[in-house]
């Protein structure tokens, strides 16, 4: 796998939203975010810097209706990108977790590049909307990802009674499953990790 190798540019033109992403799997955590959505972008951000991803993603939406085209398409577009740029995942590690606390909240995430699309998420949020994000949104934006990147993934909100924490500790702990997940192993250096031989 070479890291050069490990970078994508998506973009996503529909009557709701006009997305690109651009991303480098093998960057320094460095973002440049515009959704339209504040506390969105501060998410996107986590992800980026714990993932140690270099990320850019521009959106237009019809905010004007409500941050759901925007939330679930950009989840789309991430994951398309990150898709891409894994390529035939030789080499991959493969498989990541994280726990991550802030104050009284935790999350654990765990990810899966299997090949198959898989979503369990597990969060009660305290309140219906942080910021401009509605909080159901969080479950549409990563179905889109999981849906468009090809990957399982567990996320479980342990504990949290201010939702910008418990949010915040899942975004996180995304990152660094990821991080973990798309670090490449030098012992499967050429081969792919699964037994079937093909993800």
């Amino acid at each position: 796998m070479t890291i050069e190798a490990r970078t994508a540019t998506v973009s996503r033109d529909t009557a709701e939203t006009k997305i690109t992403v651009t991303l480098n799997l093998d960057g320094t955590g460095q973002s440049k975010l515009a959704t339209g959505i504040g506390f969105f972008d501060h998410m996107l951000d986590q992800i980026a810097r714990h993932g140690l991803i270099d990320l850019d993603v521009q959106c237009k939406g019809d905010l004007h209706i409500d941050g759901h085209h925007t939330v679930e398409d950009v989840g789309i577009c991430i994951g398309q990108a990150v898709r891409q740029a894994v390529g035939d995942k030789k080499g991959l590690t493969r498989y990541g977790h994280s726990y991550v606390p802030l104050d009284e909240a935790l999350s654990r995430v765990v990810v899966d590049f299997s090949g198959r699309p898989g979503l369990a998420l597990n969060a009660q949020f305290t309140a219906g909307m942080i910021g401009q994000l509605d909080t159901q949104l969080i479950h549409e934006f990563f179905q889109g990802f999981v849906n468009h990147a090809h990957v399982t993934l567990h996320i479980d909100n342990l504990k949290g009674i201010n939702a910008h924490h418990q949010a915040e500790t899942i975004f996180k702990a995304f990152g660094r499953a990821l991080r973990m997940a798309l670090t490449p192993d030098p012992r499967m250096a050429g081969t792919v990790p699964s037994t079937k031989g093909v993800l």
